[in-house]
């Protein structure tokens, strides 16, 4: 019996959307994972806290979001283990837990890869999964964007057909997915000016951001 195949979605989601739904749904397609495992953070250290919505809310979203799909599940253990979350802490745990067995695919936009070097502990993160690494409108992957950090090129060699092959074994992939240029940082714009965001994000979630009335001015200010 062949290891399972997992992918790894991690983020704020302040709030989800179809831009993460659609391109966790094609790059779940393309590779044939098994299952794919959101995990929103407790506090983005890269990211500011003003207009953050709280890690629960967040949690809630994310759950709502993707349960009509068989294959998305939503892991709580950033938000559980709370204050600044580290993808490398959050992959170590998820190793642990799924075994050495478990093929790990982490899923980044291609922004956060060519910002990956300033990451805690990053080098580590190619020895523990594979990354694969999406476009994210509207930049398009170019054959510049897929070289590996300057400080870690040392550790990886390309291969014709699997691409930068890690020390470790593990690869970097570069997938193309449908460009929605959908964000979440325009989202919460368009809330704050009490906009419609319909179809930008699924009904639940619409449902569930009025019902708190998240990102408005008035709760700003809370």
């Amino acid at each position: 019996m062949s290891a399972a195949r997992i992918g790894i979605l991690g983020g704020t989601f302040n709030p989800i959307h179809y831009g993460h739904l659609r391109s966790a749904e094609e790059i779940a397609a393309d590779l044939r994972l098994e299952r794919v495992l959101f995990v929103p953070s407790s506090e983005a250290p890269h990211k500011t806290r003003v207009g953050l919505a709280p890690a629960t809310h967040r949690l809630a979203m994310v759950r709502l979001a993707t349960a009509g799909n068989p294959r998305f599940r939503t892991a709580d253990l950033e938000v559980k283990r709370g204050g600044r979350s580290y993808s490398v802490d959050t992959l170590r745990e998820l190793r642990r837990r799924l075994g050495d067995d478990a093929e790990l695919d982490f899923l980044i936009g291609l922004d956060a890869f060519r910002q990956i070097d300033s990451w805690k502990e990053y080098a580590e993160i190619f020895s523990l999964v594979d990354l694969v690494v999406t476009s994210r409108p509207p930049e398009e992957i170019s054959r510049r964007a897929t070289l590996p950090p300057v400080a870690v090129r040392r550790d990886f060699c390309y291969r014709a057909g699997r691409g930068w092959v890690h020390r470790s074994g593990h690869t970097i992939l570069f997938r193309s997915v449908t460009a929605l240029d959908i964000s979440a940082s325009d989202i919460r714009s368009r809330l704050a000016r009490r906009e419609s965001i319909r179809y930008l994000v699924p009904p639940a979630v619409e449902r569930y951001i009025a019902r708190h009335r998240l990102y408005s001015k008035r709760s700003s200010r809370r």
